[in-house]
């Protein structure tokens, strides 16, 4: 079936058709669409769950690990402060090997307020333990919600799913989606069965005091949960695309004779894709590589590009006294020469003409803050 609509009303079709039995909900701008309309599946009685309107996205984090701790699957959402109000617990899940599925809609950090889109609120999320993916449309949003629970839950893995996509650019913009049976997705989506949980007839206990001789082997755990991730994230969107499109950790264009390669996330690689064919009918060897998953970090996939190309990086989020993260990370894990800009932070508009210049900005090596500092 196609529809059209906007990316939140598809990541509450999505949330729905996997069925989980738990829901905690708070509004915050631009992610309330997401849980007002799971709400109405709720009300008129297309979703049996316990739906739990909580006082604060912390409580909304809490309500999921809860829930998941006594063996229920469980969706949430949120965006921004949101997010940044749940950390605690986002440590708490991923420490607990829960394998909590949420949407973060991003939205940039006030103050000044902003509720346009930028990367930072979920980068600095990032060693939380969470798996972090992030999509370039309302069909990948579809998608990659879906196969977060049968990644997250897979034995090999059971950690909590993050899944970002740009507020606004996609949250509030309506674009076509194929949306397979229910029964596909029943058939794709085995019920949740949890490594552990709480139960008063068989009791244990779990998150209590653990000393020093244990505390690093827990932490080893989760880091060797990540890296098997990868090859689960790729079986599993493999799997997919006998539904719909399949997907792996990078999603590569016109790369394999490319002299530099722009890398970005989100909607910022969906509109390089334009800039790319431009550039190539200009006589550029451009290409693309458009980052899905974050976390685990996709070192090796995207090594086997810059082993052949120079990398322009554009980063929509800064830490702060460093640069962006995703340049600082790829400089960090890979053997590469990398060019990192900055830009669209707090929702400025970057159109594929922007990108083409940051591309020709790059081939005169330079870098830096795109309508700040380079021109």
């Amino acid at each position: 079936m196609k529809i059209i609509d906007t990316a939140n009303d598809i990541a509450a079709l999505a949330a729905k058709m996997a069925r989980p039995d738990v829901i905690a909900a708070y509004p915050i701008t631009p992610q309330t669409v997401i849980v007002e309309r799971l709400a109405k599946y709720v009300e008129n009685g297309e979703l049996d769950t316990q739906f739990i309107r909580v006082e604060s996205e912390h409580s909304a984090m809490a309500a999921c690990i809860g829930a998941g701790a006594s063996g229920s699957r469980t969706f949430t959402a949120t965006a921004s402060h949101g997010l940044l109000l749940m950390h605690e617990m986002l440590h708490w899940a991923a420490l607990a090997r829960i394998p909590v599925v949420m949407v973060n809609v991003n939205r940039a950090i006030g103050p000044g307020w902003s509720i346009w889109s930028d990367c930072n609120d979920s980068m600095s999320q990032r060693d939380t333990g969470w798996l972090q993916f992030y999509c370039s449309s309302n069909q990948e949003v579809f998608d990659t919600l879906v196969q977060a629970y049968r990644i997250g839950e897979h034995s090999d893995v059971m950690l909590p799913v993050m899944v970002n996509y740009d507020g606004f650019i996609l949250s509030h913009t309506s674009m076509a989606v194929d949306v397979p049976e229910q029964q596909a997705v029943d058939d794709f989506l085995p019920a949740f069965k949890p490594g552990w949980k709480l139960d008063v007839d068989d009791p244990v206990t779990h998150g209590n005091i653990i000393g020093p001789d244990y505390y690093m082997e827990v932490r080893y755990d989760m880091h060797q949960a990540q890296q098997r991730a990868k090859d689960i994230i790729t079986e599993v969107g493999s799997a997919w695309g006998g539904i719909g499109d399949s997907y792996g950790l990078v999603d590569t264009y016109r790369c394999d004779d490319a002299d530099m390669v722009i890398v970005a996330m989100g909607a910022l690689g969906a509109e390089a894709h334009r800039a790319v064919d431009e550039l190539r009918d200009n006589g550029t060897a451009a290409g693309l590589a458009r980052v899905r998953v974050f976390r685990p970090f996709p070192r090796e996939a995207l090594q086997a590009i810059a082993d052949h190309a120079e990398m322009v990086v554009i980063d929509r989020d800064i830490s702060l006294g460093m640069a962006g993260v995703l340049a600082t990370e790829m400089q960090a894990a890979l053997d590469a020469e990398i060019h990192p800009f900055i830009a669209g932070l707090g929702g400025r508009d970057v159109t594929y003409e922007d990108i083409m210049r940051i591309y020709e900005l790059a081939e005169q090596g330079k870098e830096g803050w795109y309508t700040v500092e380079v021109q």
